[in-house]
């Protein structure tokens, strides 16, 4: 019997996709696919998904994201794991005081945040999100995460039933089996919006919300002084810190502390003449979604996951 070389051809978990037309090729629309056989995408996905269920409170919701390293939590039915919706970091910081479903804080609740974040997942969690079929391909997910900027994608069978969860990191780590010629400065993000220690944490849920971002470069003085990012603010809920500043349950108690209080000591950051490979396994390695971009002690810009992905995809 011959040996088997093909082994790599087989596991599309360790090639880059290289498929004619698959830049602009603008949104999937997956309700056309029918689920079958298994596609590629669940080889890298994972399948031993963590979830909640619409009843779940939100404050546990948010423990459990805070100690598993989360930025998501599918909530699905008890009984038949059907797929009802998705609670993000992002509807967290909402929900904290950024956007619309803080109301359920004020409007519901007469400001009383103790009270809120003892309310079901329902009153916050997205009901309408996109999914992929078990049949989905790798390049699905990139076109998801390019198109529609979302870094964790459902991936469910033909019941709407929950069987895994792809994210931006996963399919980022399937793109760098490659190299790339390209370097930070080509595919970092040179406009960064930025805040300052002093700010508090309702202002930044705020900018977060509006410009849709995960994460903010904390600077003073010209200075980079640290980057606050959503998982760090659900973590001040999460791990309790909140309770510690609480004395009447008002939600200005919780969302008047400034910023500096997120910050910790350790701060990763890049160069603009680093390769976007080089990073990548970096950024992987250490578990964080963005660098902020360094030269002559200035910031100059930021790179992301979203970015990397972006940029390898264009190879």
């Amino acid at each position: 019997m011959q040996p088997n070389n093909n082994n790599a051809e087989r596991n599309p978990a360790d090639r880059l996709l290289k498929m004619p037309g698959r830049r602009d090729r603008g949104p999937v629309n997956f309700k056309t696919r029918i689920a079958g056989n298994e596609g590629e995408i669940m080889a890298i996905a994972t399948r031993s998904v963590v979830t909640a269920q619409q009843t779940t409170p939100i404050i546990q919701a948010v423990e459990i994201m805070t100690r598993e390293g989360f930025r998501r939590l599918p909530v699905v039915d008890a009984g038949t794991h059907r797929l009802r919706g998705i609670v993000t970091v992002g509807d967290i910081i909402n929900f904290m005081g950024g956007g619309d479903k803080f109301n359920l804080v004020q409007v519901k609740h007469g400001g009383n945040f103790l009270a809120a974040i003892n309310e079901g997942l329902r009153e916050i969690m997205t009901p309408q999100l996109v999914t992929m079929p078990v049949t989905g391909s790798i390049a699905d997910a990139v076109d998801v995460i390019i198109n529609r900027n979302i870094g964790g994608i459902p991936i469910v069978n033909g019941e709407e039933d929950l069987k895994g969860i792809v994210t931006e990191r996963d399919v980022l780590r399937v793109l760098t089996t490659e190299n790339s010629t390209r370097k930070v400065e080509d595919v970092m993000r040179a406009s960064v919006r930025v805040t300052n220690p002093n700010a508090s944490i309702e202002s930044v849920c705020k900018e977060m919300v509006k410009c849709r971002f995960r994460r903010l470069p904390v600077v003073a003085d010209d200075v980079l002084c640290g980057i606050v990012t959503a998982t760090d603010i659900m973590t001040y809920l999460g791990k309790g810190k909140v309770f510690e500043r609480l004395t009447t349950g008002d939600s200005a108690e919780v969302m008047g502390t400034p910023v500096r209080s997120l910050l910790s000591g350790e701060l990763h950051t890049t160069t603009p003449d680093r390769n976007i490979h080089e990073i990548a396994v970096d950024m992987i390695r250490r578990r964080v979604g963005a660098l902020p971009v360094i030269e002559d002690a200035h910031l100059v810009g930021l790179v992301t996951e979203y970015d990397l992905v972006k940029a390898f995809s264009e190879e």
